[in-house]
């Protein structure tokens, strides 16, 4: 009965795993405003044109994961595979270049249709943040930064490699390009099909493609650092000086690449090798040509997106839920007091769990499984007095505090 079971490649985020997932999330908005970038959030569907625009005919992600669909009103949506080209027509449609540079802060779902795998949904979750509006090197600088400080904080850090390379700029990558489709051509006849199309359409795509036989062709292609114009040499010099001034460790990889032609200058990948076949956790570049591709203004921008379920990977224990104070009322009285004692304890953000039913033994059974801190008891006699008794759970201690002092005897525990 498939209709009972979540569809492949999604999963219930239950409590312990939410507390997973939402521990990623504030870590990575807390390193990006520490760094000024503000929060945004784009619908999780636009226009199809906004990402086969972007991400071009011949990618994968355009050709066999975009979930496409037809809307009542005829109009053909995607849900979002990435959020970048989301961020960009937010620029554009809101009228914001005006108020350049922007730097901004993002977290949502994310959907491909690709194969499901260990650290691979096809709904997915992932932090990221763009500046937009900087053409110095020194705005990559910061967004690695960022990047870093981001999984410093989440302490994965030290198990990661930052991977660094350099597109150079247009004059660069057109030299690059031309030198590229004669060695591919060379070798035309052990080319996937899909590397062909890429070849005729725009060859960088034929650098990332994933079929065992290209790859052997690929890793002999030449270097596109070998194309770089002075120009492009010193922006990636100053990148990686800067990035040495903040003691951030990186190593080059000359065979990273972003195969789009909006890319440019500094590309970036962070990794874990003990996530395995997907260790990729955070992933970033410039890509100073997509604004003007959307056809927006010229807007220069760099940005990174990391993956929530991978970073989670890392985590080592759980974060704790908040414990809990119980309330364990006896008798018609108390139910009726603690409601209303539950009710101004949570206004001043305690955490308070209320049973509906059983008696004391019960409740304290409860109180012990959802890893109370304290339990509050009243009684008849207690209430008589203006008081309850007030048990600590973890050491046993128990004494009788006036009513109007609970919130200032429970502080610590706030």
């Amino acid at each position: 009965m498939s209709g009972l079971q979540p569809v492949r490649g999604t999963h219930d985020l239950l409590p312990d795993d939410m507390r997973r997932h939402r521990h990623v999330i504030e870590t990575a908005r807390r390193a990006a405003l520490c760094f000024g970038y503000q929060e945004v959030a784009t619908p999780i569907f636009e226009f199809t044109e906004v990402f086969k625009r972007t991400l071009g005919d011949t990618s994968d992600v355009v050709t066999k994961e975009m979930y496409t669909f037809t809307d009542k009103g005829g109009e053909t949506v995607t849900l979002r595979p990435e959020n970048t080209a989301s961020v960009a027509r937010a620029l554009i449609s809101g009228g914001l270049n005006q108020h350049l540079p922007l730097k901004y802060f993002y977290a949502g779902p994310m959907f491909r249709y690709e194969r499901p795998q260990k650290g691979r949904l096809r709904q997915f979750h992932q932090t990221g943040v763009e500046l937009l509006g900087v053409r110095e090197p020194g705005g990559d600088v910061e967004v690695i930064a960022a990047g870093v400080e981001f999984l410093r904080r989440l302490g994965a850090w030290d198990r990661c490699v930052l991977e660094l390379n350099t597109l150079g700029d247009t004059a660069s990558r057109q030299a690059y390009r031309q030198v590229l489709v004669a060695y591919l051509n060379d070798h035309r006849g052990r080319l996937s099909k899909d590397s062909l199309e890429r070849l005729e359409k725009n060859p960088l795509r034929v650098l990332d493609s994933k079929d065992e036989s290209d790859q052997k062709i690929v890793a002999n292609a030449p270097l596109s650092s070998e194309y770089l114009t002075p120009e492009a040499r010193d922006f990636f010099a100053a990148v990686r000086d800067g990035l040495e001034t903040l003691g951030i460790s990186y190593q080059i990889n000359q065979r990273l690449v972003r195969g789009l032609d909006y890319y440019s200058h500094t590309c970036f990948e962070i990794t874990c090798a003990e996530l395995g076949a997907q260790k990729t956790v955070l992933a970033g570049g410039r890509y100073d040509g997509l604004v003007a591709m959307m056809g927006g203004p010229e807007t220069p921008g760099v940005g990174w997106a990391s993956g929530v379920e991978r970073c989670a990977m890392l985590l080592g224990e759980t974060p704790p839920a908040p414990r809990p104070v119980a309330i364990v009322p006896m008798g018609a009285n108390a139910e009726r007091k603690a409601a209303a004692i539950a009710a101004d304890l949570r206004r001043q953000d305690f955490v308070v769990d209320l049973g509906f039913s059983g008696n004391m033994g019960k409740r304290m059974k409860r109180a012990n499984k959802i890893a109370a801190v304290a339990a509050i008891i009243l009684g008849d006699e207690e209430l008589a007095r203006g008081e309850a008794a007030l048990k600590l759970l973890d050491s046993g201690e128990q004494k009788n505090v006036r009513l109007g002092d609970l919130a200032a005897a429970l502080a610590p525990y706030r």
